[in-house]
């Protein structure tokens, strides 16, 4: 029979050593996580544009077609610029910022808050790409939203989801769904309005798209993700109309 104290060091030994295997295990697939979080957001950004990407292609496509990354503040100036692959204004990369801590510094008013935005040129075309995040029924919402040339008029938008129930949140996550904003309108009579998500919206309305059927907190929480997201962007958007 083994003795306490040799169980109490064997048990011990094993702890530490099984704890400094996992440790490493993490450090060493840290650089391949990161990348995969990397490509992800690449992915989604390409798809709000009508892009489609795998992950072996998608950072490729996103160096071919989005030629232009900007930090702007609440104030509607750029704060850092990535242009064609250069840093050409400030010193922080718009794609690296960390949209959610930005969100919450801006809704509490801090001045620090920079958001970022991408600018897509596809078939001589301007898509200007925006992120969103919110909060759905189990957990978080987000996605990104793409504008056309006027800075309103929407021609794409991607979202995704924590953990929203199948078949009824999580709908937000299909092409059913999202393709109802494209030619939808944030702005009527150059007055901020949004897009709302509701029931038997009238589709002949620039500012309605249809709730998911039986999902209405994470429809909602889809409204409000864009109207508090997107009125960030608005002083942005008012100077390059100017």
């Amino acid at each position: 029979m083994f003795s306490n104290r040799y169980i109490f060091i064997y048990a011990t030994v094993l702890v530490i050593v099984s704890a400094a295997i996992l440790t490493l295990a993490s450090v060493g697939l840290k650089p391949y996580q990161d990348k995969n979080i990397r490509v992800e957001k690449m992915q989604q950004l390409l798809s709000a544009v009508g892009i489609e990407s795998t992950p072996k292609d998608a950072e490729e496509l996103f160096q071919k077609y989005f030629v232009e990354q900007h930090a702007v503040n609440d104030k509607g100036e750029v704060v850092a610029s990535i242009v064609n692959g250069k840093q050409t204004t400030g010193s922080i990369s718009p794609f690296s910022l960390d949209t959610k801590k930005q969100l919450a510094l801006y809704k509490a008013n801090d001045a620090s808050a920079s958001l970022p935005i991408y600018i897509c040129v596809k078939d001589g075309k301007k898509s200007y790409v925006v992120p969103v995040m919110g909060n759905g029924l189990w957990g978080g919402i987000w996605g990104n939203v793409a504008f056309s040339e006027d800075l309103n008029t929407i021609v794409g938008v991607n979202f995704d989801h924590k953990s929203e129930t199948p078949g009824l949140g999580a709908e937000i996550a299909t092409l059913d769904f999202q393709n109802q904003f494209k030619g939808k309108q944030i702005f009527e009579n150059n007055n901020f309005t949004s897009v709302n998500v509701i029931k038997r919206a009238d589709k002949a309305n620039p500012h309605q798209v249809d709730a998911v059927s039986g999902g209405t907190i994470t429809s909602n929480g889809v409204s409000e993700m864009l109207k508090s997201c997107l009125q960030f962007y608005i002083p942005y958007f008012n100077s390059l109309k100017k």
